[in-house]
This record gives C-alpha cells, structure tokens and sequence, in this order.
C-alpha cells in the first residue's frame, strides 16, 4: 500500500492561511468599534460629566460637606408643588399625544388613496416634532394669545377662551402647546409599530368567528401596547424636560426646568444653589427612569416587526 505524505510547506501554509483571517477579522471589528469613538465621546462630553458636576454639587450640605439635605429639600415645600404641576400637564401632554397620534397614525398607515398621503403626514411630522423654543411660542401667542387671531376669531363666535381657566402658562395652555410636537413625535413612533400588524392575524381572528372587536382587544391591542406605552413614556420625558417654549411663554416657577433656571440664575436667595442642582439631579433620574422603561417597551415592541 502507498504512504502519503504532506510536505511540511504546505502545512505551514494552511497554518498561515488559518491564522490570517482571524487576524483581520479581529481588525475589521476593531475599525468598526472606532466608527462608534465620536459617538462615545459625544456622550462622556455632554451626558456623563454634566450628570456627574450635577450630583457633585447636589449632594453637598450648606456648610459644603457631603449630605442631602438639599435632596430632601428639592421635593419638599413649594419645590414639591412645582414637580406635582410639572407631572400633571407632562402627563397630559404625553396621553394627549398617545390617542391623537397613535390615530393619526393609524389614518396614514391604513389608508390606500391618495397614495402621497401617507408621506406627506410623514414628513410633516419629522419637521413638526422638532419644532419648539421661540418660534413654536410665538406662533401660540399670536394664535391664542390674549390678543391672538384664534382668541378674537372665538371672541367673535361668543366664546371667550379666558373667561375659565386657560392660560397658556397653566396646565390646559402647556398641554395644548405641547400636543403640537407630541402628536408628530408618536406618529413617527407608531407607524413601524402599525405596519407590523399583519392582514393575516386579522383574517385569521375573522374565520374564527372574532370581531372587529375581538381582533383589537386580544391580537392588535396587545402587540401595539408596548410601542404605544414607550410612546407615552418618551412623550412624557419630552413634555417634561422641555424648557424653551416653556420660557417663553410663562414665568411659571412651576414648571420645573423654569425653576432650576430661578435657582442658579440668582433669582433666588444666594446660597441654595445646591437645591437647584438638586432639582436637575431628580429630573435627572426621573428622565433616566422613563427612558429606561421606554427602552424596554422599545425591545418588546420590535420582537413583533421582526417576526
């Protein structure tokens, strides 16, 4: 019987051609991670020590030792108030948005004609969601504004808009206001979310004998729960943090992005900026908590437009 033999040459060669694609796939994976370094840096810069100079000063006693007091005092007495206020017309903003926009959604995801429909709402809710601050208030102070066009066109009609208790500083004006950046935001939310129910799963509920009804409540309902309850969740961090538009159109100390600016814009007594650091470190954790929660909802959510 012949013996084979395999040169030595040829075994190191297929030991160098093992080894080198290892060597190159370790730095194609090392160039990618680099791709994502401004990305890194970005949130080390203006996320992380932001957050970190904010608690370091948060957690300081009057007499400059490490303690809470100023913690505690950030949720108490008129401090209190104001996140009571400031979670009422968020929350608002945020329900306000789920139901209108989700429908909206809806609306634009579902309807066959005309054909543009569906990226004109699109597009009009890209731009809309990003528009606050100055602009976005000044053009609610012209249209309801005590002088404003709508106020006299309602005036003219036998409705007096601020014979009750709108105002658009308080909760029914903010929630007002802000529905028009909420309501594009959910909708850019919610259509992947809608586009992920599938005709079949409504076919299926109707040869089994199921309803219109019956197909929400127990197939389309749930499956959009998750992306309509991280919806909400990012509504609400929105409407909360929100500053410019608020500034601008009240001096509602309130609200409380307004009245961290009172605090440590020296509008204040001198000496208790540790309590507005202290309001921005629970606003902090407010606003981390609602995006944590959001996340999570956001993974569930996408297990379905994946399937």
């Amino acid at each position: 019987m012949a013996s084979t033999h395999t040169s030595p040459k040829k075994v190191e060669g297929v030991v160098a051609t093992a080894t080198a694609p290892s060597f190159f796939s370790v730095l194609r994976r090392v160039s990618a991670w680099s791709g994502l370094l401004p990305f890194f840096l970005f949130l080390i810069l203006f996320l992380f020590i932001p957050a970190v100079s904010v608690f370091s000063q948060a957690l300081h006693d009057a007499d400059g030792s490490f303690g809470f007091s100023a913690m505690r005092e950030a949720i108490s007495g008129q401090n209190l108030d104001a996140f009571v206020f400031s979670l009422k017309f968020s929350a608002g903003a945020a329900f306000v948005g789920v139901v209108l926009g989700g429908l909206l959604a809806y609306a634009a995801a579902t309807a066959t004609r005309p054909r543009w429909l569906r990226n004109i709402v699109s597009s009009f809710s890209g731009v809309a969601a990003n528009m606050g601050g100055l602009p976005l208030a000044f053009a609610f102070l012209s249209l309801l504004g005590r002088q404003g066009l709508g106020t006299k066109i309602l005036n003219a009609f036998g409705w007096d808009l601020y014979a009750g208790d709108f105002k658009l500083g308080e909760v029914s004006g903010l929630i007002t206001v802000y529905s028009y950046f909420n309501i594009p935001l959910m909708v850019l939310i919610t259509l992947p979310a809608i586009d992920g129910l599938k005709t079949s799963w409504r076919e299926a509920c109707a040869n089994l004998g199921g309803s219109a009804w019956t197909y929400w409540r127990r197939v389309g309902l749930p499956i959009l729960a998750p992306s309509l309850l991280g919806g909400f969740l990012l509504l609400f961090a929105n409407s909360f943090s929100a500053y410019a538009t608020a500034r601008q159109l009240t001096d509602n100390s309130k609200i409380v992005p307004l009245r961290i600016s009172f605090f440590l814009g020296g509008d204040i007594s001198i000496g208790e900026d540790a309590v507005g650091y202290s309001l921005a470190a629970w606003m902090i954790i407010l606003m981390g908590l609602s995006m944590a929660a959001y996340w999570l909802l956001r993974r569930r959510a996408e297990r379905w437009s994946d399937s």
